[in-house]
């Protein structure tokens, strides 16, 4: 896949592990990288996701709530419910506009 050629989203592509995923895209050619932010995307809104994907070929999803064991400790109900909200308002914005590839990366804490 020539990734020049390409309109690519990384939501949370000013992250830890985002802008890694950012720069790495970079390396290998990519040349239109759209990263949302949150403060004017509220992705849990399907009308936000369709504005950040709308002309997307590739879209990679790592946006996500979070904060840390304390934090998840404190909301652990209200994480869990923002981001699969943000995945499948995403993802389901993605496939009604066939977008060519989606992929999203998920992670889990767990304590005792």
């Amino acid at each position: 896949m020539k990734l020049q050629d390409k309109k690519i989203v990384v939501t949370g592509g000013k992250g830890f592990l985002g802008s890694y995923v950012v720069e790495k895209l970079k390396e290998k050619g990519a040349r239109d990288i759209f990263v949302p932010n949150s403060k004017d995307f509220d992705l849990r809104e399907r009308k936000k996701c369709e504005e950040v994907i709308k002309g997307s070929d590739i879209v990679i999803h790592l946006a996500g709530v979070v904060g840390g064991i304390g934090y998840n400790r404190q909301i652990p109900g209200q994480m869990f419910y923002d981001n699969l909200m943000m995945g499948a308002q995403l993802m389901e914005a993605a496939r009604l506009a066939g977008v060519e590839k989606f992929t999203a990366i998920g992670t889990i804490c767990a304590y005792p």
